[in-house]
């Protein structure tokens, strides 16, 4: 499975960025609807934490704490994306965010071991 996120930018305190992350490979469609989505981020000498995570439906989300009521996970089953609608955003926002799949998921994910599927990255810069 292949994971491409876009949608990073540069933002003022206060603005908003929506990422998108499509995947793609030989898994089939059914399997990656059944799969749990989620977004990961990593700041500059911090260590990677998660930051949303999204069941197969759509109908079943965890966020961090640092981003909930600001943040939205959603996804796109026909698609194979997943979205996250960032507002709000803070300094404290700045990271890299990567995108996950878990494609056998027992439950909703939070740690980074939980997911075998990472996309590349997309940097979020967040000024003051």
């Amino acid at each position: 499975v292949q994971l491409q996120a876009s949608g990073g930018g540069l933002v003022q305190t206060g603005g908003s960025l929506r990422l998108s992350c499509a995947a793609s490979g030989r898994t089939s469609d059914r399997t990656l609807s059944s799969s749990n989505m989620g977004w990961f981020r990593q700041a500059p000498g911090k260590e990677r934490e998660f930051v949303a995570v999204v069941g197969w439906s759509g109908g079943s989300t965890i966020y961090a704490d640092s981003v909930k009521g600001r943040f939205t996970i959603a996804r796109d089953n026909a698609k194979s994306t997943v979205y996250l609608q960032m507002n709000s955003l803070k300094p404290e926002d700045t990271a890299v965010y990567y995108c996950v799949v878990d494609l056998t998921p027992l439950r909703l994910g939070i740690r980074p071991s939980e997911y075998e599927y990472w996309g590349q990255g997309t940097q979020v810069t967040v000024s003051s």
